[in-house]
């Protein structure tokens, strides 16, 4: 996935550690999961990257963002997590604003794989810990209740066995699962997913949907950037196609069609399986 700015360092979200959680975790029940209203990014070199962009998210739900590379995707997920400023709209997570959904602890992110320095010298255990660290005091002491959490959370992606491993050493599919676990051990509501699928084979992308459909069960919100078109309708309840605005954005049964496909690719698609009741 392009990332449309240099300003951003792309390191920093792969191992953003999340603020401390200072309040009630959600008190507004009825407020959709992700809510976007004519939102529109701009960048201190003058590029909008993003602009009037609007969609909401379910609580309870598995969204896909779709697009080609520059069509915005990156932008989204940047002002979801605070990274770029909001020149003009408002996003709201679980109901609050994104600054305070922060503090809240309220969102998880799984990165690209080119967002992290593997050889950086930490094991697996470890990156799943700093996904506690909105959960502890100022010096970050881990509590029973943080190491219950990352050992769920690693036996939830299967990864129990490799937790004194460096990350440096794992397969691609094991790196995600990692990351996966961190979100997890966050425990957030909201999870940004972006391109959870590159790198990994057939049976690891089984496993990272069923763990997805799970989470959906259990009422989180996920948003899933994703390239591999053809799981799509496999998992995802809801499909947003991006082009430097949103051009389409409802349920995959009638979001994800051709001639709106083709509309965000830009041309004709070729072997891409559309979902059932999807329409040509």
């Amino acid at each position: 996935m392009k990332h449309e700015t240099p300003d951003i360092d792309a390191a920093s979200i792969a191992l953003r550690v999340p603020e401390r959680d200072t309040g009630p975790r959600d008190t507004t029940q009825g407020a959709a999961g992700i809510s976007v209203r004519d939102v529109t990014v701009t960048y201190r070199n003058g590029h909008t990257a993003l602009w009037d962009a609007t969609f909401d998210v379910p609580r309870g739900s598995i969204t896909a963002i779709l697009g080609v590379n520059g069509a915005g995707k990156s932008t989204l997920f940047k002002a979801l997590m605070g990274f770029v400023p909001v020149a003009r709209g408002e996003i709201a997570l679980m109901g609050h604003p994104v600054g305070d959904a922060l503090k809240r602890n309220l969102v998880a992110y799984v990165p690209q794989a080119e967002e992290v320095d593997w050889d950086f010298p930490i094991l697996v255990e470890d990156v799943v810990m700093m996904g506690r660290y909105g959960h502890m005091g100022f010096f970050r002491r881990a509590r029973a209740a943080d190491r219950a959490a990352v050992d769920d959370a690693l036996d939830r992606v299967g990864m129990t066995e490799f937790r004194h491993r460096q990350i440096g050493e794992l397969s691609g599919g094991q790196r995600k699962r990692v990351f996966l676990a961190r979100a997890l051990a966050q425990e957030g509501r909201v999870i940004l997913l972006d391109e959870p699928f590159t790198g990994v084979d057939v049976k690891t992308e089984e496993r990272i949907i069923a763990l997805l459909r799970e989470l959906r069960d259990e009422g989180r919100v996920m948003l899933v950037s994703t390239h591999n078109l053809g799981t799509v309708p496999e998992f995802c309840d809801r499909t947003v196609l991006i082009k430097g605005t949103v051009l389409n954005a409802g349920p995959t049964e009638t979001t994800f069609t051709r001639p709106k496909l083709e509309e965000a690719f830009g041309g004709v698609l070729r072997q891409v399986t559309l979902g059932l009741g999807a329409t040509e």
